[in-house]
This record gives C-alpha cells, sequence and structure tokens, in this order.
C-alpha cells in the first residue's frame, strides 16, 4: 500500500514520526505553512520558517524515504495581525522555488474583512504563479465560511478546479462537491473527521477527487489516520484500487497541477548545510 499524505505538519513531528509513517506505507507528503501556536511578530520569523519548509524538512524526510513538498502562504489566522501582512509582499520570490506545489493554507479563521483581503491576494497570486491553492475552511459555522470561500474563488482568476477546499465535513461536502473544487478530510483521534465518518462520505459521495490527510501537528494528532481510513475503507468493502485512489492517485493528480511534484525520493545524504537527524553526526 502506498500513501500520500497531502496535509500534515512535519516540523512539528519527530523523526519517530517520520520512521513510523514509512511502516505503515506513507511514501510523499505535503506539509502546509500553518500557524505556530503562539503569535509570530514579524515578517522575517515566516521567511526562517519558509526555508525550513524547502531545506531542512525534506532533507529529513527523505532519511525516511518520504519525498516532501509544501505550500507556502500567509495563514488566515495570522493575517489578521498587520505585524505579518507584509508577508504577502515578500511571497511572490518564494512562490517560484520547485518544491512550492500550492499556495495554502490560505482561507477563513474568524471571517474577517482582513481574512477577506489576504484570501484574495493570494488566490491571484496562485493563479499568477500557475499554482493550485489549499484552502483551510473555518473551523467554526463551517457551512457559512465555505460559501463565503466558493464565493472569493469565483471572484477570483483561479478555476475551481484548481482549488482544494479542505477540513471539510458532513455539513459541507455537498457544496463543496457541487463546486467543482478538490475534496478535503482531516482525520484526528476526537475532533473533525475520524475513519467511519470518512468511509460513509466515501460510500455516500464517492471517490472522485477525494483527498484524505492527518492534519498531524503540534496538537492532539494522529500522523497514521491515512493509514487507518485506508484499513477501514478496506474493512468496509471497498478494493485496493479505490484506496490507491483515495490515499495515493487523487493527490498526486492535485498537487501535479503545479508541474513540480517529484516523487522519487532524493539520496539521503548524511549532511543538510552540515547537519544532520542524529545527535552528534553519522
Amino acid at each position: 500500500m502506498r500513501i500520500f499524505d497531502p496535509h500534515i505538519h512535519m516540523t512539528s513531528r519527530t523523526t519517530d514520526d517520520y520512521e513510523a509513517m514509512h511502516a505503515a506505507g506513507v511514501r510523499a507528503v505535503v506539509e502546509p505553512s500553518f500557524w505556530l501556536g503562539q503569535p509570530r511578530t514579524c515578517p522575517a520569523s515566516f521567511f526562517d520558517y519558509f526555508d525550513a519548509l524547502l531545506g531542512w524538512e525534506p532533507f529529513r524526510a527523505a532519511q525516511y524515504g518520504i519525498a516532501h513538498h509544501c505550500t507556502l502562504a500567509l495563514n488566515p489566522k495570522e493575517a489578521n495581525d498587520p505585524r505579518c501582512t507584509p508577508v504577502l509582499d515578500a511571497l511572490p520570490r518564494y512562490l517560484v522555488k520547485d518544491g512550492v506545489v500550492a499556495v495554502g493554507e490560505i482561507g477563513y479563521d474568524s471571517m474577517t474583512p482582513a481574512e477577506d483581503a489576504a484570501l484574495a491576494a493570494q488566490l491571484q497570486l496562485a493563479a499568477d504563479h500557475g499554482l493550485p491553492a489549499l484552502v483551510h475552511t473555518p473551523h467554526r459555522d463551517k457551512l457559512a465560511g465555505l460559501h463565503r470561500t466558493l464565493d472569493c474563488v469565483h471572484e477570483s482568476s483561479l478555476p475551481m478546479d484548481r482549488v482544494l477546499l479542505d477540513h471539510l465535513n458532513e455539513t459541507t461536502v455537498k457544496d463543496a462537491k457541487d463546486s467543482g473544487c478538490w475534496l478535503g478530510f482531516s482525520v484526528y483521534p476526537d475532533t473533525k473527521m475520524d475513519e467511519d465518518r470518512m468511509v460513509g462520505i466515501l460510500r455516500a459521495y464517492g471517490t472522485e477527487k477525494v483527498l484524505v490527510n492527518s492534519a498531524a501537528d503540534w496538537g492532539k494528532s494522529d500522523p497514521l489516520k491515512t493509514r487507518e481510513v485506508a484499513d477501514a475503507m478496506l474493512a468496509a468493502g471497498f478494493g485496493e484500487d479505490d484506496v490507491d485512489q483515495v490515499l495515493w492517485r487523487n493527490p498526486v493528480a492535485f498537487y501535479g497541477l503545479s508541474g513540480r511534484l517529484r516523487l522519487d525520493v532524493p539520496e539521503a545524504n548524511g549532511l543538510h548545510e552540515g547537519n544532520s537527524v542524529l545527535r552528534g553526526g553519522e
């Protein structure tokens, strides 16, 4: 079984997680830029973070046989902080990098005017750079947030079929599917979706353009949830081809829209800029 986790925050995970993910069948990941957990205070802190997603993290993933790409953006939560919004002016120099396969996470957190402006600006950046967009739908008032998101996408230059609407659930899946966008579902231990609910959605809406992710980060989350969904699908009567479509071919197709997806894992050289994943060197 081959698995592509299309949304996981490996910067906040350990090398043990990489090892366990590889053993479970994970061979590729996309890491969207996201909120630190506490406020960033200046654009420079974003730039060091972006550089790590383009350099250190792909190196770390390669040590465990996993191809790593990223999406870059000003995330919705920090779009409300005027100390952070100058990041929008600097994004173009990062969006030309080979390892960037989409603009994201963009979207809504609290559905403020500042978030409207950041979402519109970054949808345009995606269109200008020939990239798809990974859109974070809000965790609160989800259906209203989805409709506001779709209105913004409709007003942009980016086609609907180049947009992945993430963090969907039973209340938003129908309208998201009707929009023509790609459908993303995050599977968590206690919140968001779980394996059984995900199987129910796949039975009701099919496997086309559906992506399942762990969205694992620094909170209570599980980087092996993609494998658990695959096992639940098989137990529910889905075939191996269905599992491969949802857990591999769909994320490959969506992020492949960037023209930059490279699934061959780079050679796991011992050092990255003089540093090793091993304490004390080789």
